[in-house]
């Protein structure tokens, strides 16, 4: 459920542009950051706010990757797969990082905590291969790179996972 403060501030938003409408990917953000991602209630708000179909929302929010349709992973992970990353061997990362996480690539591990993307251009053609894990860029990809980030990766939510709610043993609690 989008909340009243980020319809607000969607039409603020709108009011800013010449025609409301200019103002749908910023405030499909604002949903997005609402929910974790763009659901239908979501889409309904951003047309609500902006004077919209919901038809002509769901248009921009599928053709962009930046949107989330479903609940993504705590580690959004999306790899370039345009012309400089394919000649550079991405497809094999890719398939690296699909044996390695379990997933194929579009899809969320059933754990939550990762879900692997392809994507057309990250912009990084002169460092290619890369990709973006959540906003980092990773650059000058290698399968041993790779390797390490998921293996990071790894450790990052078994430190997580230690340090959530889990008292030492013969401590007290409430």
């Amino acid at each position: 459920m989008i909340s009243e403060q980020a319809k607000q501030r969607m039409r603020e938003l709108a009011a800013r542009y010449p025609v409301a409408r200019s103002a749908v990917m910023p405030a499909l953000y604002i949903a997005q950051a609402e929910e974790g991602y763009v659901s239908r209630a979501a889409l309904e708000a951003v047309a609500e706010a902006l004077n919209m179909t919901v038809d002509d929302v769901e248009s921009v929010a599928t053709f962009y990757t930046m949107y989330y349709q479903r609940p993504p992973g705590k580690k959004v992970i999306k790899v370039c797969n345009s012309i400089s990353c394919y000649l550079r061997g991405c497809d094999a990362l890719i398939e690296q990082l699909e044996r390695r996480l379990g997933i194929k690539r579009g899809e969320t591990s059933p754990d939550g905590r990762y879900t692997l993307l392809t994507t057309e251009c990250l912009a990084s053609c002169g460092t290619a291969p890369v990709l973006q894990v959540n906003d980092e860029f990773v650059e000058n990809l290698t399968p041993e790179l790779v390797d390490r980030l998921v293996d990071q990766w790894e450790a990052e939510f078994q430190t997580e996972g230690q340090s959530q709610g889990r008292s030492p043993a013969g401590a007290g609690g409430c």
